[in-house]
């Protein structure tokens, strides 16, 4: 009896452990040119700025047709569902982050991002990420704690 009540509760904490990564990792992307962050639901809400396309947002929550969504920076708003997507793509966090051609330190720099540029990401490989930077379409990798997003 011991042993099914031990297996009951690994198993309620592996469900619960998979629902909060789940919740915790729903990203979007942006997927017109720009697109408005709102202060509230609906387009009578105050804009608060424009997002570019392929912006990364965190789903906080979902309300309609409008999603509550943080961005990198951490800040707090609402854009309307229809124009986002789940195209993975990442935002640079800090000043300048090498783009090398592996993944790892010891491979040569082939590009840089700064602070801002938004990247399309095709792999995640650990503590790395395979990347194309939009603007040039130049490919590479980027450590995973130089961007945000997926």
């Amino acid at each position: 009896m011991r042993e099914a009540s031990l297996r009951a509760v690994l198993l309620g904490a592996m469900l619960f452990g998979a629902a909060l990564a789940c919740q915790a990792q729903e990203m979007v992307s942006i997927d017109r040119a720009t697109v408005n962050m709102r202060a509230s639901p609906g387009m009578g809400g105050a804009l608060r700025w424009e997002l570019s396309r392929h912006s990364p947002l965190k789903v906080l929550q979902r309300q309609g047709s409008w999603l509550k969504v943080r961005d990198f920076e951490g800040d707090v708003g609402r854009v309307a569902k229809r124009p986002t997507s789940w195209l993975p793509t990442m935002i640079v966090k800090v000043d300048r982050a090498n783009i090398r051609s592996g993944p790892g330190t010891r491979y040569r720099i082939v590009a840089h991002a700064e602070y801002g540029d938004l990247l399309k990401t095709k792999e995640r490989r650990g503590r790395w990420v395979d990347v194309t930077l939009p603007h040039n379409r130049k490919s590479g990798w980027v450590a995973r704690a130089l961007v945000w997003g997926w």
